[in-house]
């Protein structure tokens, strides 16, 4: 009962001639056990009587008989074995995703290994010789994979078992003694640990890749999102605006309209009244006629002379004056430019609120921004808190280290605004020259520099020398901004400039118009002031001024990767 519950393993009843299970199992005088067959085969073939395993001789050939107890425990262990893999096959079918068997003629079963001489895969039943044949357990047996003839080399027809690193292709053993000799082979196991290594670490980065690239979807749903609530925002009190300029135009159409009746219908009175007058008077001259008539037709004397004083008494001549009498032509010169004067002050007042309203909406973003002594010109001078600076001509003796400008007297602010909303101010008071923009962080500090957009500047500045004309510079042409827009730079009557930074890397100088400055191609924007009775703010983009020559400037920006002043 022991042994049927308990079966050693398959190892113990091998016989280690012909390497199968015991067939007729005999024990020799040394204790060794083998086939009947297999021991009587070997004995006949040599001269001498001894053990394979251990070499014992014996001086005569030992009688055989075979041990009943090894006999039947072989075969209950190959009763166990069958029952085993039937049982196991039975609930192995095979399935859609899986390797048949290539034996199984009705059902196929799932195939457990496949072998890469025989070049068939097989269920666990029909594996078993593989796994008890000495012959068969020669075999190279895999994983079980469909087209097997992919895991042989066409060349040679040999198994793939070897990876050229040379040519980066499988090979077998006789291609690495022909057309790969002296080639960099490794086993295709460690080729194969090497290239997963590898492609884990791409699978890692292309995660990575894909997970930045989900996070800037989500960072532009964001900005849409945001971009839309603005747009509404923004449409919303446009439409308020418009909704009120439009009241106000009709309105002051309306009193247009009816400035010009009122004058129109006063004339139409007034030759009306004539009108009437004159229509009685003519009433009155008919009757006096008719009695004029019939007095005249009289040969009565008294009569005559009595009717003519009762005349001249009932029925007076009219005294009016009627050549003096008339209506004028109209005139209605002027009428349309006092309306449009009107409506133009009405707008006026309209553009000053939503000037105020927008100022006061960027200065939320407000930031403090100070100079940057270690990039000021040795000639200039900063205060302690370095909120000013001014020329001294006279050239210090500084370190010329790299971000220091050598030639042009100016200087960078410390702060590198990017990636948002920022507003600043920088006063200009008493400067009867002045630049304002930004500059990228990589413009030349080294030499003569040009205030040009090639060359990292987007800058307006006034000058004496173009008769207190403000110019900007837009592209490497320098234009004066009165002679391309309505705003007039003479009168300078302001005493600030709010300049801020909009997006797609523009930047304005909020007053009244708009000058477009170009765009900047650079990720970082530094401010910097330019002293010979100039202050600077170098930036980008987009320019609109209000009036100009002012004593302040407040500055604003709002844009990823760049910095202003």
């Amino acid at each position: 009962m022991a042994a049927a519950s308990y079966l050693p393993s398959e190892d113990q009843f091998l016989c280690s001639i012909c390497l199968d299970l015991f067939t007729d199992p005999v024990a020799i005088p040394c204790g060794h056990n083998f086939c009947k067959d297999c021991i009587t085969e070997h004995w006949d073939r040599s001269d001498r009587c001894q053990c394979p395993m251990c070499k014992k001789e014996f001086n005569t050939r030992p009688e055989l008989h075979v041990n009943t107890f090894i006999s039947e425990m072989v075969a209950q262990f190959r009763q166990s074995a069958q029952q085993k893999a039937s049982s196991s096959s039975e609930q192995q079918v095979f399935k859609a995703a899986e390797v048949p068997c290539d034996v199984c003629t009705e059902t196929k079963l799932k195939a457990l290994k496949s072998c890469l001489v025989c070049l068939t895969s097989y269920c666990e039943t029909h594996l078993e010789p593989h796994l008890t044949k000495s012959g068969l357990k020669r075999h190279q047996l895999i994983d079980p994979v469909e087209n097997l003839e992919d895991k042989m080399c066409p060349k040679h027809d040999k198994p793939l078992e070897l990876f050229c690193k040379t040519d980066q292709t499988c090979v077998c053993m006789l291609c690495t003694v022909l057309d790969h000799k002296m080639h960099d082979v490794v086993p295709l196991k460690e080729a194969y640990e090497g290239k997963k290594a590898a492609l884990g670490k791409k699978e890692a980065r292309i995660q990575e890749m894909i997970q930045k690239r989900q996070l800037k979807i989500e960072e532009i749903k964001q900005s849409v999102d945001l971009s839309k609530e603005d747009a509404d925002r923004e449409i919303a009190e446009g439409v308020q605006v418009f909704t009120a300029l439009k009241e106000s135009v009709e309105k002051n159409l309306n009193e247009f309209i009816q400035t010009i009746e009122g004058k129109q219908n006063m004339r139409m009175k007034r030759a009306e009244d004539f009108i009437k007058e004159l229509e009685q008077e003519i009433s009155q001259l008919k009757k006096r006629g008719a009695k004029v008539e019939h007095l005249s037709s009289s040969e009565d004397p008294l009569h005559l002379l009595q009717g003519v004083q009762s005349l001249n008494i009932q029925h007076p001549s009219p005294t009016k004056d009627w050549t003096k009498v008339s209506i004028p032509p109209s005139s209605y010169e002027g009428t349309v430019v006092r309306a449009v004067v009107q409506l133009e002050e009405t707008l006026s007042q309209e553009m000053k609120k939503l000037l105020e309203a927008e100022l006061k909406r960027v200065q939320r973003y407000a930031v403090d921004v100070t100079l940057d002594p270690n990039t000021a010109h040795p000639e200039l001078i900063l205060s302690d808190d370095g909120k000013q600076v001014r020329d001294s001509d006279v050239r210090k003796n500084l370190p010329d280290n790299p971000e220091r400008f050598r030639e042009a007297n100016c200087v960078l602010g410390k702060q590198s605004l990017s990636s948002g909303k920022f507003y600043f101010e920088v006063q200009v008071k008493g400067k009867t020259e002045w630049d304002l923009g930004v500059a990228r962080e990589s413009i030349n500090r080294k030499g003569d520099i040009s205030l040009c957009p090639e060359d990292g500047y987007w800058t307006i500045w006034l000058t004496k020398g173009f008769d207190a004309t403000c110019i900007f510079t837009l592209e490497k042409n320098r234009t004066a901004v009165k002679s391309v827009g309505q705003l007039s730079l003479d009168q300078m009557l302001s005493n600030h400039i709010n300049v801020f930074i909009l997006e797609k890397n523009r930047t304005a100088v909020k007053s009244v118009g708009q000058l477009s400055l170009g765009q900047m191609r650079s990720n970082h924007i530094n401010v910097f002031t330019w002293e010979k009775n100039r202050t600077a703010v170098k930036s980008v983009g987009q320019l609109s001024l209000n009036q100009v020559l002012y004593n302040h400037i407040n500055v604003f920006t709002q844009e990823k990767n760049r910095t202003a002043v």
